[in-house]
């Protein structure tokens, strides 16, 4: 019954042709942008639209809507329509997309699909998950890529409250702040992934994205409340980093990615004039990791070859691992592992791949200690004791909203973390 209104309706239209604040874009697997001078940007006369990679180089996709949604060419002809309810699973082969319905009928296939529902205010479901505007599918050499293009503001309703998760009234201004610094991270890296179809991931690569399925009424507050503010520096937007905890101190800019000695990205103390850290109140404030003999070189062997350039069959032993260089603000910025030969280095944002916890996650910062026992030439025990959770550049979370709970509103506080830079209006 479905499928015979779908054809119906192709055939009177155009024939086929956390609750808790997580962590800052680009912590993750996929390393950060290397910062670059950006000219001065003009005013915006309104909300722009971005494009949102939610999926790429995949098998295939489950779309649909709760409304009817047409598959629509790029120009806007229609192809046909998923009837309210139903799910149609896309995929990519060469330079085309397909869509099968459940009942077996293959679309045509097509260079790139659009789909949008019928009620221009209805959401699109991807996988399971709703989002505002429209979905594209576009083939490519890895698979099928799947973009969400929406307005700026739309958009940021699905990235606060993903980033920041449900917050107590007392909380808001740290939610705001996190509303401007995420609106400038976008208009900002607009065009940034424009080789694979989007603007920005819906990932840690960028920011976390989870669309209208997983908005918050605090967030969408945060986002109408400060609709078009940005932070700028000398008129042009600046690198709105963010992450996680601090661990009471940030970090410097040029400490962790090359070219982002900024006058805004320098090291601060994220503490009161009594001696209270802000970000203390985070679950990430201060952690424990070891490993035993077997443990750490399970982890050396998988994770140290890639960056150091060996073999894994070379690891046979570690006979040290020690701290050879701290940046400014005392996080490692280098680490040596001895394994009964040369010295092998590793720097920076490397350490945190190369000294995964058991868990298998990210080292969660530079800034921590360790301890390495020995016995007859081989560590029998490392221990690390860290604090926060992410570079530490720029703005951090759980310490926004210590202060939010403080009594600082959200201009005072995107200026603790971003000394020097201006808050405007862009549209």
């Amino acid at each position: 019954m479905r499928l015979g209104l779908a054809l119906l309706l192709v055939a009177s239209s155009s024939c086929v042709s956390r609750t808790v604040p997580p962590r800052h874009p680009a912590e993750g697997p996929t390393p950060a942008p290397v910062p670059v001078p950006r000219p001065v940007q003009p005013a915006l006369r309104g909300d722009p639209e971005i494009r949102v990679g939610l999926a790429r180089g995949v098998t295939m996709a489950r779309v649909g809507g709760n409304d009817a949604l047409a598959v629509n060419e790029p120009d806007g002809s229609r192809i046909a329509v998923i009837p309210a309810g139903e799910t149609w699973q896309a995929s990519a082969s060469g330079t085309t997309v397909t869509l099968t319905s459940p009942g077996g009928w293959v679309l045509p296939p097509l260079d790139r699909v659009t789909l949008a529902a019928t009620d221009v205010n209805a959401p699109v479901r991807v996988d399971g998950k709703l989002y505002r505007g429209v979905a594209e599918l576009l083939p490519g050499s890895g698979g099928l890529t799947v973009v969400n293009r929406v307005g700026v503001e739309a958009y940021l309703q699905g990235v606060v409250s993903a980033e920041m998760g449900r917050r107590a009234s007392i909380e808001e201004a740290a939610i705001r702040a996190q509303a401007v610094v995420s609106r400038t991270y976008a208009l900002r890296n607009l065009g940034r992934w424009r080789e694979h179809g989007f603007d920005v991931s819906g990932t840690v690569a960028d920011q976390v994205y989870g669309g209208l399925t997983i908005e918050t009424a605090e967030g969408r507050a945060a986002v109408a409340d400060t609709r078009g503010q940005v932070l700028t520096y000398n008129g042009a937007l600046i690198e709105a980093f963010f992450y996680s905890t601090c661990g009471g101190r940030t970090a410097d800019g040029a400490e962790v990615f090359h070219g982002a000695a900024r006058p805004y990205l320098r090291s601060v103390a994220d503490q009161a004039d009594n001696g209270f850290v802000y970000c203390s109140i985070s679950p990430r404030y201060r952690w424990h990791e070891e490993w035993t003999t077997e443990a750490l070189l399970v982890t050396i062997q998988r994770n140290l070859p890639p960056v150091a350039g060996i073999r894994s069959d070379q690891i046979s032993r570690v006979t040290d691992v020690r701290v050879a260089q701290r940046t400014a603000s005392g996080r490692v910025d280098q680490l040596e592992f001895g394994l009964g030969g040369p010295v092998i280095r590793v720097n920076g944002a490397a350490i945190r791949q190369v000294l995964r916890p058991p868990s298998g996650e990210l080292l969660r910062s530079n800034a921590f200690t360790l301890v390495a026992s020995s016995e007859g030439g081989v560590v029998t025990r490392l221990t690390v004791d860290g604090m926060g959770s992410g570079h530490g550049v720029g703005f951090c979370q759980w310490g926004a909203v210590g202060r939010a709970r403080a009594g600082q509103g959200f201009e005072q506080i995107l200026k603790a973390y971003f000394p020097g830079t201006t808050l405007e209006r862009r549209y």
